[in-house]
């Protein structure tokens, strides 16, 4: 098997990455200096040739009828600017005749357009590429009449150095500044990646059980968003774990009771005689069974919900639907049988974003509630107030007093008449479900009873 190789670190990439840039940017620049070098050059050599050319042009004479050609000093002094260089002249008469120079070169006279003067072009000089001007001067004389050309050329390396130079000129500061380049590079990213190793290092020697917030002061913008990011993660991480120590420390909590309860009555059934008394003692012991299994349903409602807070997706749902569902499923009857339960729901939708099994599972807990410390008649419905929607349980009975009201929904906390029952549990996962829902929880006096009411904010497309 293969083992794959460590990708590439920040700094390799970003250092590969300028690396990249900078040879790409060397060989525009390059292919582009080379080319106005060349130009530069050849505009430059072929004025030397052209003022070569003038000043052999500018020493004919008409000697006896023919053209005399007294060649300049000065003709030579300027090919002398490129020493290396071979160099190639030529005067001809009007019909191509030699007057003075060299035979093997090219001539470019017949291909010359109409009134062109000068005319440069290329060919060869003793096998090397050279380059060449012709220049026309005419004579109208009583003895002689024509034009004479003269053709000057000269071989081109000079041209290709000179080329070469400009183009290393602008490479050598170019080059230069590419190492300069890469050196800060390095440095600025060694600086900037110092938060990320001085964090990495933070994190190394945080507590296991540490899931407070970083700090994010000083960081970068981007680091920011990435330690927020962290932050918002740890939080659910740690609302999650304070989720399953407060199931543990309640399930330790509202069991240890009933359970004791259940053990005096088993062995009280064992050890008493009396058929009388150990029925009684069977039916309370069936009781206490039925009170520990509600409190099981309750303790891991309340945890399924606070988990699902976190990481269920939010989904349009009808409230409504939710109050018909409790009617539908028929649960009331087995908790109090004869009780009935009437539903009073609109016409128009009850829309809010939220999850649908904690929404039912807080509605079904404001239900028992009702069912098990309130008084006959039970409703449910729901109500649009402005912004908010709201579904309900009122029942007929004066609800606690207001002092225990405003405990009710905590941890532990019962009502007078609750005893063993945890309505305070119950409450709890409804208060769960408000807070994580954006929403609260209303309780007090109505239309002679009580009613208590999970209160959200209303869908946005349904928001007037």
């Amino acid at each position: 098997m293969t083992r794959r190789g460590a990708p590439p670190s920040l700094a390799a990439r970003v250092v590969g990455a300028v690396l990249t840039i900078l040879l790409v940017g060397g060989v525009l620049v390059s292919a582009s200096t080379w080319l106005n070098g060349r130009q530069a050059a050849r505009q430059a050599y072929d004025r030397v040739l052209l003022g070569a050319a003038q000043d052999i042009a500018e020493s004919i004479r008409v000697l006896d009828g023919a053209p005399f050609v007294d060649l300049p000093v000065s003709a030579f002094e300027l090919l002398a600017q490129a020493p290396d260089d071979r160099i190639y002249y030529a005067v001809r008469g009007p019909r191509g005749g030699l007057v003075t120079g060299l035979y093997d070169a090219p001539v470019d006279g017949d291909d010359r357009p109409p009134g062109v003067d000068p005319v440069y072009f290329d060919g060869a000089l003793q096998g090397e590429a050279a380059r060449f001007v012709q220049v026309t001067r005419r004579f109208a004389e009583r003895s002689f009449s024509g034009a004479v050309t003269v053709t000057v050329g000269q071989t081109t390396h000079a041209r290709q150095a000179m080329a070469l130079d400009l183009m290393l000129d602008a490479l050598v500061p170019m080059i230069a500044a590419g190492v300069a380049l890469m050196v800060m590079s390095y440095f600025v990213l060694r600086s900037a990646v110092a938060p990320l190793l001085a964090l990495s290092d933070g994190l190394a020697r945080r507590d296991p059980y540490d899931l407070t917030p970083m700090q994010t002061e000083g960081l970068p913008r981007e680091l920011q968003v990435m330690i927020d990011a962290m932050n918002r993660f740890m939080g659910r991480l740690d609302r999650q774990v304070e989720a399953m120590r407060n199931l543990i420390s309640d399930t330790a909590h509202q069991l240890r009771t009933p359970v004791a309860a259940i053990r005096v009555q088993a062995e009280s059934i064992q050890e008493s005689d009396d058929t009388t008394a150990s029925a009684k003692a069977m039916e309370r012991l069936l009781a206490r069974t039925r009170s520990l299994g509600r409190l099981l349903d309750q303790l891991l409602s309340r945890a399924l919900v606070i988990h699902r807070t976190d990481s269920a997706p939010r989904v349009a749902l009808d409230l409504r639907e939710v109050a018909l569902d409790m009617i539908d499923r028929r649960d009331h009857e087995l908790l109090a049988p004869g009780v009935e339960v009437t539903l009073e729901i609109g016409e128009e939708p009850v829309r809010v974003m939220a999850d649908d099994f904690s929404v039912g599972q807080a509605t079904k807990n404001l239900l028992f509630n009702a069912l098990k410390h309130g008084a006959p008649p039970v409703a449910i419905g729901t109500e649009v107030r402005g912004s908010e929607a709201a579904i309900w349980v009122q029942d007929a009975g004066p609800g606690p007093d207001p002092a225990v009201s405003a405990r009710l929904g905590q941890r532990f906390e019962r009502s007078t008449a609750s005893q063993e029952d945890s309505a305070g549990l119950g409450l709890s996962i409804v208060a769960a479900v408000a807070t994580a829902l954006g929403g609260r929880v209303e309780m007090g006096p109505r239309d002679g009873g009580f009613r208590i009411a999970l209160v959200l904010p209303l869908a946005p497309e349904t928001t007037k």
